[in-house]
């Protein structure tokens, strides 16, 4: 019976450790140059033309309908959008 008992408590500890430790591992994990490209398009509404990246970030640009090129930032581990600017 005790036995059983210092199973279940082991079972329930490593439950408890590897369900606090998801979030962690989650946070951890970089878009894909694919996901960025979404998150440019959403925000500016065009047409992907380029996507460059560097240690924290990748450079989307994107043509607009009306004919101007935008370049964004999008940052690698949060997805935000930032540094709009217009190249044409």
């Amino acid at each position: 019976m005790i036995a059983n008992m210092m199973k279940l408590i082991t079972i329930c500890m490593v439950s408890l450790v590897l369900i606090a430790a998801a979030p962690a591992a989650a946070q951890d994990k970089l878009m894909s140059k694919n996901q960025a490209a979404l998150q440019a398009q959403k925000s500016v509404k065009g047409r992907v033309l380029k996507v460059e990246q560097n240690k924290s970030k990748y450079k989307v640009k994107v043509l607009q309908k009306s004919g101007r090129v935008v370049t964004v930032d999008v940052d690698k581990k949060s997805g935000k959008v930032s540094n709009s600017k217009k190249d044409r």
